[in-house]
């Protein structure tokens, strides 16, 4: 009978740009719409200043994710090129190379060197990429997945506090857009961590004290400001 533990690894990559994206919407447009609101402008003005943050936080998520990722991409290209180079002209080298990872985790001399012959004969590019450079395919950089998540579930998490802000307009506005917003983040913290395999406590703890902090600065911003003008 086969065991298979359900490993995780393979979240990371969509896991950190969906959470991010979420996240980011939530604060950034919460705490926007509670320093306007916060400065006495009218309802009109909220939530024309939550949508745009919405619209400009989403593109903006995704153009600083696809950028970002598409560096880390180039990078896995340039040493994978790098390393197919090297196997085409120092292939014995290579494989003494390989060799020596394997005994460094523990593995015997001569074994070792059988592993690392079998391996490259299947697959000497993937067995380095894997063993010496350390990309795997459940970890790859993929940008345009990357930027899709991050502006998705941006655009998500920041309608959440901007419906609220329309549901509730008046003097309980700062008040019901905080709450809520406090509350759909721990939500998202406890739900990314049982899907990264985590503490679903600690994970709702320090979404919600980031963005509590947040919106308490904006707030603050907001009166400032609201009492200049």
């Amino acid at each position: 009978m086969t065991h298979h533990e359900p490993h995780r690894a393979h979240r990371i990559g969509w896991l950190r740009a969906a959470v991010l994206g979420a996240n980011d919407g939530i604060v950034s447009t919460a705490s926007l719409i509670i320093g306007v609101a916060a400065a006495g402008l009218s309802q009109e003005s909220i939530l024309l200043a939550g949508i745009a943050g919405l619209v400009a936080g989403a593109m903006s998520m995704a153009a600083g994710e696809y950028v970002s990722v598409s560096s880390q991409s180039d990078i896995e290209r340039a040493d994978l090129e790098m390393e197919k180079k090297a196997l085409e002209e120092h292939y014995d080298i290579e494989k003494e190379e390989l060799a020596d990872i394997y005994v460094a985790r523990g593995i015997e001399p001569q074994l070792a060197k059988q592993v690392a012959h079998q391996l490259m004969e299947h697959d000497a590019l993937g067995a380095h990429a894997r063993d010496e450079i350390g990309i795997v395919d459940s970890a790859s950089a993929r940008p345009v997945q990357a930027a899709l998540y991050s502006a998705i579930t941006f655009t998500v998490g920041a309608a959440l506090p901007l419906m609220v802000a329309w549901a509730v307009p008046g003097g309980r506005q700062i008040l019901a857009v905080a709450i809520s917003s406090l509350f759909f983040l721990a939500f998202l913290g406890a739900l990314a961590a049982r899907a990264g395999g985590a503490s679903i406590l600690i994970g709702a703890i320090r979404v919600t004290f980031w963005g509590t902090l947040a919106m308490a600065l904006t707030a603050g911003v907001g009166r400032v400001f609201g009492v200049v003008a």
